[in-house]
């Protein structure tokens, strides 16, 4: 089930699933808003987005009650969130899948949202996007490429493929805006090169893996898993994670493997990431390629989850979303 795309008027909700928006200082809210308004698109916060509590977090009836009012309200055609965090999953349990399915509309987030978007796919069948949320659209520079696969994936019906940016950025943007290290990006690179085709599961791994052995967690039968993780994360972290999935129930049925980018905190170079891919036996079979811009450098793509993806050597081509 895809939902409807964007369109030049249409209204957006921001939402705080996870972190509040109350930890956005003013200035970027205010940049975020204008980038969105750029976009054609109105800009409107749910109820309680600025509340905060010691978790940065809010309760759960108020993020709950935020996310259905999103759902419900007609004249709202996307669902923002405001950031990322840690706590997307505390909410899962409480949110009405009936009321999301006969309310189908776009959801965009990365990171912590991962749990959000993969319950929602499993849970009704809507696609929902791993993409830039309401607070990334504050940067000032290096925003382009964000944004054109942005419209690409939330404006347009047509495939696209996905092309590498020339140049990223690891730095901490919202600290200072004027003062940016951008680099030359690293080639796309084929860990085990050949063609695949399915749909797409995936995100931020640590956050995807606190859905295994539950309700929310998707199948992942004819995918093609999407991997990044944050700076929180190191080589060994990731390989036991990957690990953890592979073990899952349905794992011999996926065809490839997409890395995208790794903060340079993890200390994962390509020469370890493909060490971690080798180690592991029921990985040599798949379709794996690395360095595509998602995950928590700048800039990044916007993809859907549960939509669909081919692998052609080192094309990635986004099918259906």
């Amino acid at each position: 089930m895809i939902p409807e795309k964007l369109k030049l008027g249409d209204k957006i909700r921001v939402v705080a699933p996870a972190r509040s928006l109350a930890i956005i200082n003013q200035e970027n809210r205010e940049a975020a808003k204008l980038t969105f308004n750029r976009l054609g698109l109105e800009v409107t916060f749910s109820k309680h987005v600025k509340e905060i509590d010691d978790f940065k977090s809010s309760s759960i009836a108020s993020r709950v009650e935020d996310l259905h009012e999103a759902f419900l309200d007609k004249s709202v055609k996307a669902i923002f969130t405001s950031i990322g965090g840690f706590s997307s999953n505390q909410i899962l349990d409480y949110l009405d899948w009936d009321l999301i399915k006969a309310n189908p509309k776009i959801l965009c987030g990365f990171s912590d949202i991962t749990a959000l978007n993969h319950a929602i796919y499993h849970k009704t069948g809507l696609v929902t996007y791993q993409g830039p949320h309401f607070s990334s659209l504050a940067m000032k520079k290096g925003l382009d490429f964000t944004l054109q696969y942005l419209k690409k994936c939330l404006f347009e019906d047509i495939p696209f493929k996905v092309k590498p940016s020339t140049v990223f950025s690891d730095d901490p943007w919202f600290l200072d805006q004027e003062n940016r290290n951008f680099e030359k990006h690293p080639e796309i690179k084929a860990i085990h090169s050949g063609v695949a085709e399915g749909k797409i599961i995936g995100g931020n791994l640590c956050t995807l893996n606190l859905l295994q052995g539950t309700d929310y967690m998707p199948s992942l039968e004819n995918s093609i898993l999407f991997v990044e993780d944050d700076d929180m994360s190191d080589p060994q972290t990731l390989d036991r994670d990957l690990q953890s999935l592979i073990h899952q129930k349905g794992f011999s049925g996926v065809k490839a493997i997409v890395f995208g980018m790794f903060q340079k905190k993890t200390g994962l170079t390509e020469n370890l990431l493909t060490q971690i891919v080798e180690s592991k036996e029921k990985l040599k079979d798949l379709v794996i390629v690395s360095n595509f811009d998602f995950g928590h450098t700048t800039p990044r793509i916007t993809f859907p989850v549960g939509g669909t993806a081919r692998i052609d050597k080192l094309e990635l081509t986004i099918i259906k979303h």
